[in-house]
């Protein structure tokens, strides 16, 4: 996939764990999982503001694009 997905990092770098960015932004610690990982096919716009707004960040501290070689 083209699109890398950090928030693994800017978690690590806001010293903040998955269980309480999963509280904080009122979705599950499993769909914030699949999105951790790379594994989500898409991201509500909701979502992602919720989750910027929580660690004080841009969507592109997030989310990357890497075309294919």
């Amino acid at each position: 996939m083209a699109i890398i997905v950090n928030l693994d990092v800017v978690m690590a770098m806001r010293k903040m764990s998955l269980t309480e960015l999963s509280e904080r932004v009122g979705i599950t610690l499993s769909n914030l999982s699949i999105l951790k990982t790379g594994r989500a096919k898409a991201i509500r716009f909701e979502t992602l503001e919720a989750i910027c707004r929580e660690l004080n960040c841009q969507p592109g501290d997030i989310l990357a694009y890497q075309p294919d070689e």
